[in-house]
């Protein structure tokens, strides 16, 4: 055993460019077999099982075709300029999308460094001292840029869901906003200058003014934030929940909204109906919607309504008006974030999306029905419990 110690030493010490230039051809000529042992180690990985070969494959021939290259001509110098223009950080960024984890995109990167060992003593050749350091630097190399734009690509969406929940926050405020200001000129205006005491003409000043000032906050973050193309994490905490208590205390809420018109608003949900769901998001789902159907229908009704169907038992619920509709080349998009109103200065574009982004997060499904001129439908399926 000692002898053979010995032995392997002084090959490695005596590991001559023309052994980095039979390396390199080694890898060349192996690349497939080098890759089906990659495969068979990374898939255990827990990310990686329901990868196809070319997904799971990605930029690494071209890794070891560099790793060749490097061998065949060593020169630590070009190592690092060679990756960065390479594709590694393509990489790290392609494996955020696939769902790996930081710890899986380096174990790929190290079961890689393993297979090459494996090859080089397959063929008798024991990799020490300048043929290690090329393996390490290039390897290294890739590791860093991979895991640097993992790590930048992972920040961008964590800071794009943030914004885009700002956004889709203050788009919410509008309407009890809306709500406010609207209730405040009706008790403004029924009430005798001459007869209205002091602290409560004082407190309608008040209550203008933080209104305005809460508006234009709004206002300003919708600006910021109308073109987010990113899309929304929701956190649920779902539980059953009656739906007609729900619907009844969102109408009261914002009926302010139709007293400028004679918009009238119907709750139809039946009162034994429950339904299991975030109650605080599933009520900015309403009161998007209904809102929304308030806006297009200045004179006529706005019907809300949901059975349960008895094969699954999930809930269908609807938000119908008798407005002026979608024009039909439309339909296919009013749940996109961004289409809005180009007749309407206000409009954001987002309230169907945040519908869209929630039901979706719920696990349901989404539609519209129109006729233009006759009014538009909203229906959105909500799942049953599950055990």
């Amino acid at each position: 055993m000692g002898g053979r110690e010995t032995e392997v030493v002084v090959t490695s010490q005596c590991m001559s460019d023309a052994d980095l230039t039979t390396l390199a051809a080694l890898i060349r000529r192996d690349i497939k077999p080098i890759l089906e042992r990659w495969r068979r180690a990374v898939r255990e990985l827990p990310s990686a099982g329901h990868l196809d070969v070319p997904t799971l494959n990605d930029h690494l021939p071209l890794l070891l075709e560099e790793l060749a290259d490097a061998f065949a001509t060593p020169s630590d110098d070009t190592i690092a300029e060679t990756l960065r223009d390479a594709s590694p950080p393509e990489h790290g960024a392609q494996r955020l999308q696939d769902g790996f984890d930081i710890v899986e995109v380096v174990a790929e990167y190290s079961i890689l460094r393993g297979c090459v060992h494996d090859l080089a003593d397959a063929n008798g050749i024991t990799l020490q001292r300048k043929a290690v350091r090329i393996l390490n630097r290039v390897l290294d190399q890739a590791i860093g840029l991979a895991v640097e734009a993992f790590a930048v690509e992972q920040a961008a969406g964590v800071q794009r869901r943030r914004e885009e929940y700002l956004a889709f926050v203050a788009h919410d405020l509008r309407t009890p906003l809306n709500a406010m200001a609207l209730a405040a000129r009706v008790l403004d205006a029924t009430m005798e200058s001459n007869t209205t005491p002091v602290a409560a003409a004082r407190m309608l000043r008040t209550l203008h003014r933080n209104i305005g000032q809460l508006s234009t906050l709004v206002s300003k973050i919708l600006d910021e934030h109308s073109n987010l193309e990113a899309d929304q994490g929701v956190k649920l905490e779902r539980r059953v929940l009656d739906l007609w208590p729900l619907i009844e205390g969102l109408v009261q809420d914002i009926s302010p909204l139709t007293a400028a018109g004679s918009t009238r608003i119907l709750n139809e949900v039946p009162d034994d109906l429950a339904v299991f769901a975030d109650a605080s998001v599933l009520r900015r789902v309403f009161q998007n919607l209904i809102a929304n159907a308030i806006t297009y229908t200045p004179k006529g009704t706005v019907q809300i309504g949901a059975h349960a169907n008895i094969v699954d038992g999930s809930i269908e619920c609807w938000v119908s008006d008798s407005g002026t509709g979608i024009p039909a080349d439309l339909i296919a998009t009013v749940f996109d974030k961004g289409t809005g109103d180009g007749e309407k200065s206000d409009s954001t574009g987002l309230g169907l999306a945040i519908v869209k982004s929630f039901v979706t997060a719920h696990g349901g499904t989404v539609h519209a029905e129109s006729v233009l001129g006759r009014g538009t439908t909203i229906r959105l399926t909500l799942p049953a419990q599950t055990s």
